[in-house]
């Protein structure tokens, strides 16, 4: 059944969503007002659209930060972040260390392991 549904990820830097979303295929629409589901436009601050799916996600600002929301009925939007969004959570906690470590002045190296991803954070 079609629904919409809460992604459980808090976004504080939409900047690193941005390159997280880029890295994966996807496109943060910033500024985005609306973002399509099963019934239609529902209201949002920003949307990510998906390449090949007939939805999108949408960013609810909330708190202090963002919330995703989308519909899995489409079942293209799972294809791209991952059960659960969990390819798009990966990769913004990725970009987000990677954020946090330069700023403080590090070295980031990304390297693919058989279990995910592993970071190399070096002064």
């Amino acid at each position: 059944m079609s629904h919409l549904a809460r992604i459980e990820l808090e976004v504080t830097d939409l900047e690193s969503l941005c390159r997280a979303c880029r890295h994966i295929g996807l496109t943060l629409v910033k500024g985005k007002t609306t973002f399509k589901w099963y019934n239609g436009d529902s209201p949002c601050d920003h949307a990510i659209e998906v390449p090949g799916a007939g939805y999108e996600i949408g960013l609810v600002f909330n708190n202090g930060k963002y919330e995703l929301q989308t519909d899995f009925w489409d079942k293209g939007i799972e294809a791209a972040i991952g059960k659960n969004g969990g390819l798009l959570k990966q990769r913004y906690a990725v970009e987000r260390t990677r954020t946090e470590a330069r700023r403080k002045g590090y070295r980031v190296i990304e390297q693919q392991t058989d279990n995910g991803i592993r970071l190399h954070v070096r002064m």
